[in-house]
């Protein structure tokens, strides 16, 4: 089996690195990664620069090629599907930080994932609770082969990633959850530059409801969140209700 590793933190993060080795157990690997750090850019796709593909042997990995790229998480799975050949597997992580809820809609590692999956490659996202100051990234690596095993093994339906989250600390078990409201809840500070014009920074903090059931309220209660997305946006709920707008028309 061949699997692809990226993610958004950056291909020195020591979350790449633990993710990338741990997957060893399961096959030939390979890494292509952002060259510095890339969160929150979502599913960006570089499409108004040429993009640099360079192999980094300092980045830890050993015999495991790995290569940087300047550009976003999914144009390293873009650069990797078609310059390094179809993987088998995608594995994105292990992020820093959570990615949970509503962050699904900016996050680069999710972003990866979502890439690989609309590829037709099943697809994994994990990210670690980073609550506490012991960031055990080889435990998290060991639950994720162990999930990418699962997926390698069984596969998943089309259009369909998994998004995992580990808490912070020893993980109690692992389950299957549906998506909450967390989010993080935007402040926007204004500063002034020397000459005295005014710069923004975006800031926030997080924020959304433990509903039990939800990934914020798994990882909250030291479980590993697994939660299946699927690329299929539709409300289909709702689609009868804006057939009947339409008639109005």
């Amino acid at each position: 089996m061949r699997i692809l590793v990226a993610n958004d933190d950056g291909i020195f993060s020591p979350g790449i690195k633990a993710l990338g080795l741990a997957m060893r157990a399961l096959g030939e690997v390979y890494v292509v990664a952002p060259d510095v750090e890339q969160s929150a850019v979502g599913h960006g796709i570089t499409v108004r620069r040429p993009l640099r593909f360079k192999h980094t042997a300092s980045a830890g990995f050993g015999e495991i090629p790995a290569y940087r790229v300047d550009g976003t998480p999914a144009d390293c799975v873009v650069l990797g599907v078609h310059l390094l050949g179809r993987p088998d597997l995608l594995v994105s992580g292990i992020n820093i930080g959570v990615n949970l809820g509503l962050d699904l809609t900016h996050s680069g590692t999710v972003a990866a994932a979502l890439e690989g999956t609309s590829l037709g490659i099943p697809s994994l996202a994990f990210s670690l609770d980073t609550s506490r100051e012991d960031l055990d990234f080889a435990q998290a690596a060991l639950w994720a082969t162990r999930l990418a095993r699962l997926v390698a093994e069984r596969g998943l339906p089309k259009g369909v990633l998994l998004n995992v989250n580990f808490p912070a600390g020893t993980p109690k078990g692992a389950l299957v959850t549906r998506l909450s409201t967390h989010r993080i809840e935007d402040t926007v500070v204004e500063r002034l530059d020397p000459e005295g014009r005014p710069y923004y920074w975006i800031a926030g903090v997080p924020v959304g409801e433990e509903e039990e059931g939800t990934d914020l309220w798994a990882v909250r209660r030291g479980y590993i969140s697994v939660t299946p997305v699927s690329l299929d946006f539709t409300a289909t709920a709702f689609l009868p209700e804006v057939a009947r707008w339409l008639q109005e028309l």
